[in-house]
């Protein structure tokens, strides 16, 4: 918070024109760098949850939560950007009323948030929030609804992030792996994920038929994790073909050249060498 001028109103009044003038800044920042347009917006709650795969949700009540960790909303209220800096002056006579309450010192209700994982989705609040924000404070109260997802969302920063998100829940739908062979299956490319996902499919089905018997989505998740990407990727690693690309990414791009090149599904020393002469 600023040093106060000893008259509030006045105070609050600034408090209002430096968050304009900030979010100003900001946009022309953005612009001159020529970053995504959605660097300045907040994560829509409902896409997030939608990427992420919807579970259940708890209320458990009023918490003290850090303003850094609100991303996002549920309104998709264009009157405030990523920063909660207020985006016009439509907001400004709400905003100068709580500033002023703030700055009296006034006890002000708590906000109301989703959480899912370490962030927070504004219910009702977004003006509380901004004031706080612009005063300079680090923490405030909010009433807190837990959900659960499918997905943690770590690694979710722009809403450019959720397209990712959305690919990967649904190929562990399709190929559902859990724990470490879950979270050794990583490709940064969404539409790797639908490639990857037909390729165990069609692993899964090549299975079938040699055993001729039925097998589960989850069991040729975990045979194919276990039987053929494991050992492919370790021969990829002896053989220095995994470079910067995650080992997925690695694994996919082997597979889809030893077919097109040699068109087999065997794996051996000669077709790492083949693969590898390809680079």
């Amino acid at each position: 918070m600023t040093r106060p001028t000893g008259f509030p109103r006045a105070d609050a009044e600034n408090d209002f024109l430096r968050a304009r003038r900030r979010q100003v800044l900001s946009r022309l920042s953005t612009w001159l760098r020529r970053e995504p347009d959605d660097v300045n917006i907040m994560l829509p709650f409902h896409e997030v949850v939608q990427a992420l795969g919807y579970v259940s949700e708890t209320r458990i009540g009023t918490r003290v939560i850090t303003l850094d960790s609100i991303v996002g909303t549920v309104d998709r209220s264009r009157d405030f950007d990523r920063r909660f800096r207020p985006t016009s002056a439509r907001v400004r006579q709400r905003w100068e009323r709580l500033a002023l309450a703030a700055r009296r010192g006034e006890a002000i209700p708590p906000i109301e948030v989703y959480r899912i994982g370490e962030l927070h989705f504004i219910i009702d609040g977004h003006h509380r929030v901004s004031v706080a924000l612009a005063q300079g404070l680090s923490t405030i109260e909010a009433s807190v609804t837990v959900v659960r997802t499918k997905l943690n969302p770590s690694g979710i920063r722009y809403r450019g992030d959720l397209i990712v998100k959305d690919y990967r829940r649904l190929f562990l739908e399709r190929v559902p792996l859990s724990g470490h062979a879950r979270a050794s299956v990583l490709v940064p490319d969404p539409w790797n994920y639908a490639q990857l996902g037909e390729h165990v499919e069609a692993w899964g089905f090549r299975l079938m038929q040699d055993e001729g018997q039925f097998i589960d989505r989850a069991t040729v998740a975990q045979r194919w994790f276990d039987e053929e990407f494991t050992p492919v990727v370790a021969m990829l690693r002896q053989a220095d073909l995994i470079g910067d690309r995650t080992e997925a990414e690695a694994y996919l791009w082997v597979a889809c050249e030893r077919y097109r090149l040699i068109r087999t599904h065997r794996w051996d020393e000669e077709i790492i060498e083949r693969l590898r002469s390809q680079q």
